[in-house]
């Protein structure tokens, strides 16, 4: 029976064979799965270029995500850093490594959530290729391609004292849910799947298309919000030689300082912020990230170097 069938049982090539249909196609395809590699137009004579992994335990929990879910995922973190540098994503290369008793099943379920997710988030992008291989421990990893339409990259190092620090997209959310599934998660995931902050969580929904908007707008640095606030913000401080000064009522909770995951845009805007980003603070002379003038040395955010004792990241 079909749902019976296993990685092991099936063979690299049946497997493919599965999935490929149930993978979406990028507009930028000039040769597509198949052949040993895949062959992707560049229309401006350049790419943008981002890879991202997601590892079981310090990633995900099969405890909590759905296989769509980690499709839909795994799409979103690489499609947000795309769009954080002012370009359309165009196509993904994804490489899977799974245990050889893996459902086949499961896989086409990741290849859902790859489609769901692009297709809702950006439209026209694509899995142009990948690899499948078999490890015991479940990783995804990602390699995604993006136009800029002869707009030059939006990067870190722009901001200029007197701009306004804006983001589209949620804060903190992404982390509370986060806490709901440890505190409540482990015996019961299945009663949270509804909840908005553990959506937030397990299917990310980046603002996608904010990010040419924010490059047409005059944006002088962007970063897309995968590790938290405070320590995505000091990154971007870092690089342009300025501070940031944020306002903790525009704020609303430390969540949105210290949690990681949601995948939110932040940019800075000399003048009017581009529309469907919000102002949350202003560049100021000095170093790292003020509240209210005041400096914020909590680090916060998501290291997967660092010590984790399960604090949202």
């Amino acid at each position: 029976m079909e749902h019976a069938d296993t990685l092991g049982s099936v063979g690299e090539g049946g497997v493919l064979a599965r999935i490929f249909p149930r993978l979406p196609s990028a507009a930028s395809e000039l040769l597509g799965p198949g052949d040993d590699a895949a062959v992707v137009a560049a229309p401006d004579g350049r790419f943008v270029v981002t890879t991202d992994m997601m590892i079981h335990g310090p990633d995900f929990r099969l405890a909590w995500s759905t296989p769509f879910d980690l499709g839909w995922k795994a799409a979103a973190s690489n499609l947000s850093d795309i769009a954080s540098m002012g370009a359309v994503p165009t196509a993904l290369v994804v490489a899977i490594a799974a245990p050889s008793d893996t459902a086949v099943a499961f896989l086409e379920r990741v290849a859902d959530g790859f489609r769901e997710g692009c297709e809702a988030m950006a439209p026209g992008c694509g899995v142009v290729g990948g690899d499948l291989s078999v490890s015991d421990t479940l990783t995804i990893a990602v390699t995604a391609f993006g136009d800029l339409e002869g707009r030059p990259p939006v990067t870190r190092s722009g901001a200029g004292v007197g701009d306004t620090v804006a983001v589209a997209g949620v804060l903190g959310a992404a982390a509370a849910g986060l806490r709901l599934l440890f505190e409540h998660g482990v015996r019961e995931p299945g009663s949270l799947r509804d909840d908005p902050l553990v959506v937030a969580q397990l299917r990310p929904h980046p603002p996608i298309s904010a990010g040419v908007v924010a490059s047409l707008a005059g944006a002088t640095s962007m970063i897309d919000l995968s590790d938290g606030l405070a320590l995505d913000a000091r990154r971007v401080a870092r690089a342009s030689g300025v501070a940031f000064d944020l306002s903790r009522a525009a704020l609303g909770s430390l969540d949105a300082l210290t949690g990681g995951e949601d995948h939110s845009l932040l940019g800075t805007f000399p003048g009017e912020v581009a529309a469907g980003f919000r102002a949350i603070g202003r560049v100021v002379e000095g170093d790292g990230v003020l509240v209210d003038g005041e400096p914020f040395e909590a680090r916060g955010g998501w290291d997967p170097f660092a010590d984790w004792s399960g604090e949202a990241g």
